[in-house]
């Protein structure tokens, strides 16, 4: 008998036998306070979350804040909504490529056990974030972010909790490697154990049994503090404070005098963090594969670009200067995506310009509104409408595999990114130029709706953009021949 943890396409599914209602709009169910920041969590209980295998948070990062390592049992793709910062992904095995050489020094010098010690520093590669970046990190890689701008940093991050690489649960579990995170999410531990129970799975128990999830510490602290010690060579003190029992900051801790840390010297991008089009040719000088095609031998593990911005002209995939634009960055463009199995988009739309009905053949989509209010229609195999409201700033919504959807934007227009479970997500577009409905034969269309040959010729070729409709642009334009 095969079993659903060796095979990734089982994985993925889910019984849809009930009808779907996907009851309004996604809010943030919980929220961790912390010394530096916020961290915001939408409820995974949610049905459509949970058929989706998706999870969802938002960190709000404060100046001078730092996000404090961690690792994840899922593939993640991290979304910069707003602000700078720089970050760090730690691959196992990987060499420590950024280093101080031996006549510079690093922002201290002291002794140590009595001998004069002087202090140098090496790490693995660093970047700069910016506004549209996209971050993705791979299961189980140590990450780290630091907000080093003078305004808040707001990152959004999507989990594929049935990743054929999560073999733990459905649920994504974030394992800090310092601090003491005080309950990241209490629920998210209640539900875990009311489901491990339900399916008689065992507990996954450890030395903090006993005591409240509040006081859940980093994963030192459930080490004796003697190992600790003698792993690292250190003292007992130092040992006990890698455990973090005592550390009262949380998971998003403030950094005083700024992170000293080894990184190049480029130029940053502007206030608004909006993306350089001259920055990003210079670092694309000269790398093969650049265009998105792949060898497999243009990236070793230890050098993968873990770092694309979305928001690169160059990514834009459809451009209508009077309607909006919509960019897909799947692995073609950005390699490692082939790897966690995932890729995004990145929509704008003018006000009332509507995007063409589709569906999504091969991916879950989960749709996160960045700017504006977004009128969103969601259609199941059966033509009930699941899904009929306004999405605003800050609230999301999960487009189930193969369901229609149609978007339009309000008044003051929308912005949105969209994460999906498929590295080459594909939609196939029910109105427009090349379109599911334009691609069949007039005589089809005809009987298919009950249309003369006349009607059904109109309703194949009256709509003579592709994706992107603007009815006001084309109404001036009709009036005015």
């Amino acid at each position: 008998m095969m079993k659903e943890s060796l095979t990734p396409k089982l994985k993925r599914r889910r019984s849809f036998q009930n009808r779907l209602k996907i009851q309004g709009k996604k809010k943030k169910k919980a929220a961790d306070l912390t010394e530096a920041g916020v961290t915001e969590i939408w409820d995974a209980n949610n049905q459509l979350f949970q058929c989706a295998g998706v999870d969802f948070i938002r960190h709000r990062i404060q100046p001078g804040g730092l996000l404090l390592p961690s690792y994840v049992n899922t593939p993640m793709l991290a979304f910069i909504e707003r602000g700078r910062g720089v970050h760090g992904v730690i691959l196992p095995g990987c060499p420590e490529t950024y280093e101080y050489s031996q006549d510079q020094q690093f922002s201290g010098q002291g002794e140590r056990r009595g001998q004069e010690f002087q202090f140098q520093d090496r790490h693995q590669k660093v970047e700069d974030l910016n506004q549209g970046d996209l971050v993705a990190i791979p299961t189980g890689a140590a990450h780290w972010v630091h907000n080093d701008g003078d305004t808040e940093l707001v990152v959004v991050v999507f989990f594929d909790t049935q990743n054929y690489e999560n073999q733990l649960d459905e649920y994504h579990r974030r394992f800090f490697l310092a601090g003491n995170p005080q309950a990241q999410s209490q629920q998210q531990q209640g539900r875990q154990k009311s489901q491990q129970q339900q399916q008689g799975r065992p507990r996954i128990q450890g030395r903090g049994q006993g005591r409240q999830f509040q006081n859940s510490g980093n994963i030192f602290d459930g080490f004796n503090v003697e190992y600790i010690a003698e792993a690292f060579n250190v003292d007992r003190e130092t040992a006990e404070k890698l455990q973090g029992q005592r550390d009262q900051r949380g998971h998003i801790v403030n950094v005083q005098q700024g992170l000293q840390i080894i990184r190049p010297q480029q130029s940053r991008r502007g206030s608004s963090g909006r993306f350089d089009p001259r920055q990003e040719r210079q670092q694309h000088l000269g790398r093969r594969g650049s265009s998105g095609w792949s060898n497999g031998f243009e990236e070793t593990f230890c050098t993968l670009k873990l770092k694309e911005n979305i928001e690169n002209p160059s990514h834009a995939d459809f451009v209508n200067p009077q309607a909006g634009k919509i960019a897909n960055l799947n692995s073609f463009k950005f390699p490692i995506l082939k790897h966690l199995q995932l890729s995004a988009e990145r929509g704008e739309l003018q006000r009332n310009v509507i995007q063409s009905p589709h569906w999504t053949i091969n991916a879950h989509n989960l749709l996160y509104v960045t700017e504006g209010t977004l009128r969103v229609q969601i259609v199941d195999n059966e033509g009930n409408s699941v899904f009929d409201n306004e999405l605003r700033e800050g609230q999301v919504v999960v487009i189930p595999q193969n369901f229609a959807v149609i978007k339009k934007a309000k008044e003051q227009g929308a912005r949105w990114v969209s994460f999906k479970t498929n590295d080459n997500a594909m939609i196939a577009n029910l109105a427009g130029r090349v379109s599911a409905i334009s691609s069949l034969p007039v005589d089809v269309v005809a009987n298919s709706y009950q249309l003369s040959r006349e009607d059904a010729q109109k309703l194949k070729f009256s709509q003579r953009e592709t994706v992107l409709f603007n009815p006001g642009y084309r109404s001036q334009g009709r009036a005015s021949t």
